[in-house]
């Protein structure tokens, strides 16, 4: 089977990871603070339990999503149904051919990045235009995500 469920459950946890260290005052944490309004003393009064529980959740959500695009062999997958046990003999043999093709750490970085660029970017870039943010905080938080789903995506392809 293509899909690693650990691999998503760690994936799931970069998120976190690499938000420590993007939204860091060294890094990108006084850019962002400054451009939403954020203050150390409003962020110190939010539920930290239900701020880094949701997080794991819709990462994991979020990870569970990548895998089939960044894992082309879950698209020969579902063109059997998922049903391995009852796929047509053609199926073990493309298999058999193809069951590590494009199972890399790098390809899974790639479409990550993609992912990111192609559909976060624009999503953020989007409402924040709406919300009249500024071009920082579009891309303070965009690359956070390109980054994080970079990461995400090598993690879950490469990882087999």
């Amino acid at each position: 089977m293509p899909f690693n469920f650990l691999a998503v459950l760690v994936a799931s946890l970069v998120t976190l990871l690499v938000g420590f260290v993007w939204y860091n005052p060294k890094v990108f944490g006084t850019i962002w603070m400054n451009e939403t309004g954020m203050t150390e003393e409003k962020a110190q009064k939010g539920n930290m339990i239900k701020i880094f529980g949701l997080t794991i959740f819709n990462s994991f959500l979020i990870s569970f999503m990548l895998s089939g695009m960044v894992i082309h062999q879950i698209g020969a997958m579902g063109m059997i149904g998922g049903e391995v046990e009852k796929a047509l003999p053609s199926y073990a043999s493309f298999m058999a051919d193809y069951g590590d093709a494009f199972r890399s750490y790098k390809h899974g970085a790639l479409h990550g990045c993609m992912v990111g660029v192609l559909f976060v970017l624009p999503i953020t870039a989007v409402n924040s235009l709406f919300e009249q943010k500024s071009w920082k905080y579009i891309l303070v938080n965009a690359g956070y995500w390109i980054v994080s789903l970079m990461i995400m995506g090598a993690i879950i392809c490469g990882w087999k």
